[in-house]
């Protein structure tokens, strides 16, 4: 079914992507796979050779990345985003009666019984219905109605009489709520959120957001309790690349990367000649150039495409570009997708800036970000080297997968790199290292309760860059004019180097109009903010004396950091807000030895 609604395309791959529910004003729905996603308007590939090669190694047979669909006129049938209705299984928003033992009781009612979201009781009285709230699933992805009959007689019954939900006290907790037969049988709802009673039983890998023939495949997990509005019921997979200026200067090669996604299976000059003929773009970029010469660069293309593990990460590409000893990087024209200037050393070497090696003001860039797949009740993140786990179980997001919906966001940043020598020193002190082993045992009770993940702990470097990646984007939020949620950070710490960069990512023009370069032209001011914001946390001491192996807190992955200080947009930090610290970048009221920043003399 198509209910008239409309959303953002960028939405589509973070919080309505296939798979995902949503409620709607009278009903909710599950979107629908890619098979089911339709363009009114021609196709548009988008070009990202970098990124394509990433998710070309663990799903080989993706060709493309689309753009998510246009629907330019919701009243006209034929594009847009096929949704499916779920769950099946509805509430009645009136209580229907009450009673001393039941307490207040709604009827439970299958779609069948429902017409225009109103049940008709024997009485012929039409109540307005809502969907039930609770259905089941487990971390593949996979989802389904509750088997209610089955669940208030503890076994599968051939009992079909009328179902209640009722609810005891005023908390609305789930242990007040029962769901009870006609037959006299009731039972706990409770007993659904606790694994130890297997209450929903064994999942049947269903995929209704598939549609058709491809709805169920083989699955042994135990079914989960699900509020569909929960925060852990949809986690995107996504994986993003800055796209960075040609490091070759062959014209052809330049002219090949523009139009790869058309000439990428090219295997003859045959069939260059024969894409320049039939594909206007290609003909355009190509001419004048000996086809010969074309399929040789494609075949470069793919070779280097086909590098395996000699590429380099993700990360790893973008800083050897960022801390390239040129000036400017890329091109000043309003074609070029990545233009950069290095701010002189003049204008930010200031007392307390001794660890900063180079400033890049990006005027220009632009992010390309797909959605590989999507998993429920725990997000799997691209790892601190910008990397996808190979191995990770993902629910896929059509039954063929030879494309992947990613969208292109346009916008500026800045790039602020570190000399790798005097962090490096500051890992070998003996109170970073005390700090470090702290951190570990939080991870590693963290890791306890998450068995089957496949996350591994950064290092102190990485929480340092992190954190100070965070405090720097709050205080720029407050003068460079974009809300801080709408500026991401992309952190750097590897062999090669460290860095952070604070950049908008926007698919419309509100992400360039400048705030950042201009606020990177007194980078030195906004580092001094950020280390007095460390310092200092309005829930201090508690914040600052947080262990991060405290089984009361269950913050396993903090250091000193909460919301007073450090947390911020899930949307703005590529890591969740997950494996932050304040005392690894200045003095707290608990912890001094291990800060990189001392305090000032």
């Amino acid at each position: 079914m198509k209910p008239h609604g409309q959303v953002r395309r960028g939405q589509l791959l973070n919080t309505f992507g296939p798979g995902a529910l949503i409620d709607l004003p009278k009903q909710a729905v599950l979107v629908g796979g890619l098979d089911h996603w339709r363009w009114i308007t021609p196709v548009r590939a988008i070009a990202e050779p970098r990124l394509l090669q990433k998710i070309r190694r663990f799903l080989p047979e993706v060709r493309e990345l689309r753009e998510p669909p246009v629907d330019p006129d919701p009243d006209q049938p034929g594009g847009g985003v096929t949704v499916w209705q779920f769950p099946e299984w509805f509430i009645t928003q009136d209580i229907l009666h009450t009673h001393p033992r039941y307490g207040r009781s709604r009827r439970l009612v299958h779609r069948r019984l429902v017409q225009k979201n109103q049940f008709e009781d024997d009485d012929r009285k039409k109540h307005p219905v809502v969907p039930v709230r609770f259905v089941r699933a487990c971390p593949k992805g996979h989802i389904g109605d509750i088997d209610w009959y089955a669940f208030v007689h503890e076994e599968a019954t051939a009992c079909r009489r009328n179902l209640w939900i009722d609810e005891q006290g005023t908390s609305g907790d789930i242990a007040s709520l029962w769901v009870r037969c006609d037959c006299g049988k009731r039972r706990s709802l409770a007993s659904a959120s606790n694994p130890k009673f297997k209450a929903l039983g064994y999942c049947d890998g269903g995929r209704p957001w598939l549609g058709g023939y491809h709805t169920q495949e083989e699955c042994h997990e135990l079914n989960r309790l699900l509020i569909r509005s929960a925060s852990h019921a949809y986690f995107p997979q996504l994986l993003s690349v800055i796209s960075l200026p040609l490091q070759q200067t062959d014209p052809v090669m330049e002219a090949v990367t523009a139009v790869w996604d058309t000439v990428a299976e090219a295997e003859t000059v045959e069939e260059v000649e024969f894409f320049s003929r039939k594909v206007v773009k290609v003909r355009e970029a190509i001419r004048g150039y000996d086809s010969g010469r074309v399929l040789s660069a494609i075949r470069a293309h793919r070779e280097a495409g086909s590098a395996g593990d000699d590429v380099p990460t993700i990360k790893d590409a973008e800083l050897a570009v960022l801390t390239a000893d040129q000036d400017p990087i890329g091109r000043d024209h309003p074609d070029s997708e990545f233009y950069a200037r290095v701010l002189p050393r003049a204008m930010w070497d200031h007392p307390g800036m001794e660890a900063v090696e180079r400033v890049l003001l990006i005027h220009r860039l632009r992010e390309v970000v797909a959605q590989v797949g999507f998993t429920r009740f725990e997000a799997v993140a691209p790892d601190t080297d910008g990397e996808l786990d190979i191995g990770v179980e993902r629910a896929t997001l059509s039954a063929e997968t030879t494309w992947l919906p990613a969208i292109e966001n346009r916008g500026e940043g800045i790039f602020i790199g570190f000399q790798r020598e005097k962090i490096r020193h500051w890992l070998r002190q003996s109170a970073v290292n005390d700090r470090h082993l702290q951190l570990v045992q939080g991870f590693q009770c963290w890791q306890q309760e998450h068995p089957t993940s496949q996350r591994v702990f950064p290092g102190a470097d990485y929480l340092l860059m992190h954190t100070l990646s965070h405090l720097l984007l709050t205080v720029i939020a407050l003068e460079c004019g974009y809300p801080a949620s709408a500026i991401r950070e992309r952190v750097y710490a590897s062999e090669l180097g460290y860095g952070i960069l604070l950049y908008t990512a926007s698919s419309d023009a509100e992400g360039t109009l400048g705030g950042l370069v201009k606020a990177g032209e007194r980078i030195h001011h906004h580092l001094r903010a950020a280390l007095d914001w460390a310092r200092l946390c309005g829930n201090d001491p508690v914040c600052a004396q947080h262990k991060p192996d405290d089984p009361h807190e269950r913050r396993f992955l903090h250091g000193a950091a909460c919301h007073g200080c450090l947390l911020i947009a899930e949307t703005s930090c590529e890591q969740f807000n997950d494996f932050l610290d304040r005392s690894l970048v200045a003095p707290t009221v608990d912890q001094a030895a291990a800060a990189f920043f001392p305090d000032p003399p």
